[in-house]
């Protein structure tokens, strides 16, 4: 029997700005199951990164309800979340920037545990090896900073970070945009088997319908702050009702498997090369 361990209901975010306010979120409602996937897309500036933010509390909802377990999280102090805060855990887009350049891998890994209590720092190292070779990276990576690092095991160890408290929730704010399409693919399937062995429920942040095809179950298609569609990912990206998310589908790159060539109806419409001045006509 399925059980819904995360609840956004009437979601709005403003940000102030010269004229007044700016509404970036603008009632918003979803909900994710245990052990399952949501996926948000739309395009750049279309709200679903304030709502990641939001679920994690980064900031503060303008008004409406984060239910996570029945527990309504929207506008706790920063005292009556700390308890939340090792529940819901986020893995950020860049894989570089959201890690101290000054920190070891271990002791990125190793700082939630610190936060929690542990103060063994023996524990803490054995915990983030523990961790780090669960994310697929060796033992020997453990005292190397980010810099020596590639994106792909950056990312790796940003989730590694995140799991290290224990989460219920993971929110992925677009955390494959960054990384090559053969490293995309390695980090999806080991967001895959994280979830299979663990249990962990997504909430998914990304443009990217392909990506959004393979980890999700269920997808809401966001557009100038509001959802537009949703409902099960394979219906939504098969039979697409709204004209917002027809224009996201034909603009991927295969609308069938959302891989190889554009659509011959879009690339047909780009205009001729101008010929040099002289040429043959």
């Amino acid at each position: 029997m399925s059980q819904t361990v995360l609840s956004v209901e009437d979601l709005v975010v403003e940000y102030p700005v010269p004229t007044g306010v700016f509404r970036a979120v603008d009632s918003v409602s979803f909900s994710v199951d245990r052990g399952a996937t949501v996926a948000i897309v739309g395009e750049s500036g279309c709200g679903k990164s304030t709502i990641a933010k939001s679920i994690v509390r980064l900031l503060t909802p303008t008004s409406g309800r984060i239910v996570v377990d029945g527990t309504d999280i929207a506008q706790l102090s920063e005292k009556a979340l700390r308890p939340f805060r090792s529940r819901v855990q986020m893995v950020f887009q860049d894989p570089y920037g959201s890690l101290d350049p000054h920190l070891t891998a271990v002791d990125i890994v190793g700082e939630p545990l610190r936060l929690q209590g542990v103060r063994d720092k023996r524990k803490r190292a054995e915990k983030a090896a523990e961790l780090m070779d669960r994310v697929g990276l060796p033992t020997t990576a453990l005292h190397r900073r980010p810099a020596e690092f590639s994106g792909g095991q950056r990312q790796r160890i940003g989730i590694a970070r995140a799991l290290a408290s224990g989460p219920e929730i993971l929110v992925c704010d677009e955390a494959t945009s960054a990384l090559d399409v053969s490293v995309q693919a390695q980090v999806l399937d080991l967001l895959r088997e994280i979830q299979h062995d663990t249990g962990l429920t997504y909430v998914f942040i990304s443009h990217n319908l392909g990506v959004v095809r393979e980890i999700s179950e269920t997808v809401a298609v966001m557009s100038k702050g509001k959802v537009v569609e949703s409902g099960s990912t394979a219906d939504v990206l098969a039979h697409p009702r709204e004209p917002y998310t027809q224009a996201l589908r034909a603009a991927a790159l295969d609308p069938t498997s959302m891989v190889g060539i554009k659509p011959r109806r879009i690339t047909s419409k780009r205009p001729a090369a101008p010929q040099p001045a002289g040429a043959a006509s």
